[in-house]
């Protein structure tokens, strides 16, 4: 009998051994693959993917991201969750970095789409930004939730997998980990970790359409700035915290210094869509839209809206960036009036702004899209476009595709390429879905016969930086000293709102 059972025994641990230890080492063994497969060029060679399984840390997230918890997490278990979604879920998820931040960490970026890995002809680019301010966090994990989200819903919710199919949403969790790095979660106010790690606030330090930014770049930033450069995005939203608002362009004024404090809105030429973006975000927010102060000294946002400039002036900051440069609709998204609340509470702003998020994305399948092209169907690449009576302008891709989020109404669509005799379409906006209009321009020549010239005369708006201002050395001094004071102010209110 004993010899039975030991035989039993025996035949059990040879049956179990050999998968228990292939259990053990598909967990445990995460070595970097060498495959040189998992390593392609993200949109025809601009980034590489990073499809590494997840790090040998004890706490390393395997690949069921469902155990996503509300917590928050530092840059190397933010990294493993991120290596582990695309893992689980590759042919909806690809992960790359657009850079480095000051110290070296890596400014990750995770696209979610049906097509992850390769640009959908004519469907648009989207994008979250995350944690801009390290000590504002509630975004950086409002946007892994997210992830999440899309990812584990896009077989069993009909609404997600239309907007999995049709859009391509890139997803940068933290444009700050430095910052992140040195913050404390529990503290509301103040601005410990809020700049990079060599002290620069980094949504003061991109170009700035009124007035000249001074500050050097730097590495975060200039990677934000290639990135957009590289891929057109139609719609943007950055998070933030310290308030609950969203707060659209522009940010800055052409007014005098301490004009704008005096609550003077600077509305941009598509006002009305920004009002709807921010509307948008805010009416499907739990609490947002009823426009109530964080404290008793605070503002408070009719709607929970804001125009940038009106709530207080910024030079130098992200969104109006996006919008003047590359014609990327980006609002700034306040989330929460604790910058750096406790974890227990990350679950409930989840709550209120899950549906925000999905919503406001969709919004870029709103207005008019399409393509211009040459008599024989090449696609015309830069072509620069305006809508007649809006200033800022936009450009096709090198497939000669376009996007502008307008809301229900008539409009001219003004056209202008190298080599071609401008044009203006007129076309409709409805309510219940784009307008697709297709446009063929075609080609110039001169009085003497040679071909494709340049028109003479665009009405195109391309911003560039601007000089420095040259001024009598009386009036530069009276003009260093406002500059001192005003730029106090701007740090006291940046510190106390975000």
């Amino acid at each position: 009998m004993q010899l039975i059972c030991l035989t039993a025994l025996l035949l059990v641990w040879c049956v179990t051994a050999p998968t228990a230890a292939a259990d053990q080492s598909g967990r445990r063994n995460f070595e970097p693959s060498s495959d040189p497969q998992l390593f392609t060029a993200v949109d025809r060679g601009l980034y590489s993917f990073d499809n590494l399984s997840v790090a040998q840390d004890p706490r390393a997230y395997r690949p069921d991201v469902g155990a996503l918890d509300f917590v928050y997490h530092n840059h190397d278990e933010m990294t493993r969750y991120l290596r582990a979604t695309t893992a689980r879920y590759p042919n909806l998820t690809a992960l790359y970095s657009i850079g480095k931040s000051a110290q070296g960490r890596d400014l990750w970026v995770l696209v979610v789409s049906a097509s992850p890995y390769e640009h959908m002809l004519g469907k648009p680019d989207v994008k979250y930004i995350g944690n801009i301010h390290g000590n504002e966090a509630v975004g950086r994990e409002l946007l892994l939730h997210l992830i999440q989200y899309l990812v584990s819903s896009y077989g069993s919710d009909p609404y997600i997998k239309w907007l999995l199919d049709n859009t391509r949403i890139h997803i940068l969790p933290s444009l700050n980990p430095d910052g992140y790095a040195a913050s404390k979660e529990g503290t509301c106010d103040g601005g410990q970790g809020r700049y990079n790690s060599r002290g620069f606030d980094l949504n003061r330090n991109f170009p700035d359409y009124f007035k000249q930014n001074n500050k050097r770049a730097q590495p975060e930033t200039e990677a934000v700035k290639d990135w957009i450069s590289k891929i057109q995005f139609v719609l943007s939203g950055s998070l933030h915290g310290g308030a609950l608002v969203v707060s659209y362009p522009y940010d800055n004024t052409p007014n005098a210094i301490f004009h704008s404090y005096l609550s003077q809105p600077s509305l941009t030429p598509d006002d009305d869509v920004f009002k709807h973006l921010s509307l948008t975000y805010a009416n499907n927010h739990g609490k947002m839209s009823r426009g109530v102060a964080c404290k008793t000294a605070s503002p408070s946002f009719e709607n929970g809206i804001t125009n940038g400039a009106a709530w207080y002036p910024l030079t130098g900051g992200m969104q109006d960036f996006n919008y003047v440069w590359h014609g990327c609709m980006e609002v700034t998204l306040e989330v929460s009036c604790c910058k750096f609340p406790p974890a227990y509470e990350l679950r409930k702003y989840w709550d209120d702004n899950q549906m925000s998020m999905i919503k406001f994305l969709a919004e870029a399948h709103r207005g008019v899209q399409g393509f211009i092209m040459d008599p024989t169907g090449n696609p015309v690449e830069r072509a620069q476009l305006k809508i007649k009576g809006r200033d800022i302008g936009f450009t096709t891709t090198k497939y000669g595709e376009f996007w502008r989020i307008l809301l229900p109404g008539v409009y001219k669509l003004e056209v202008y390429a190298d080599g071609f005799v401008p044009k203006d379409v007129d076309f409709m906006i409805v309510e219940q879905h784009p307008t697709l209009l297709n446009v063929t321009l075609q080609p110039s020549k001169r009085n003497d016969g040679s071909q494709h010239y340049r028109p003479a005369a665009s009405t195109q708006y391309r911003p560039q930086q601007l000089p420095p201002a040259t001024t009598s050395q009386g009036a530069g001094s009276d003009e260093g000293l406002l500059s001192t004071i005003s730029s106090g102010f701007n740090s006291l209110v940046n510190n106390i709102f975000g």
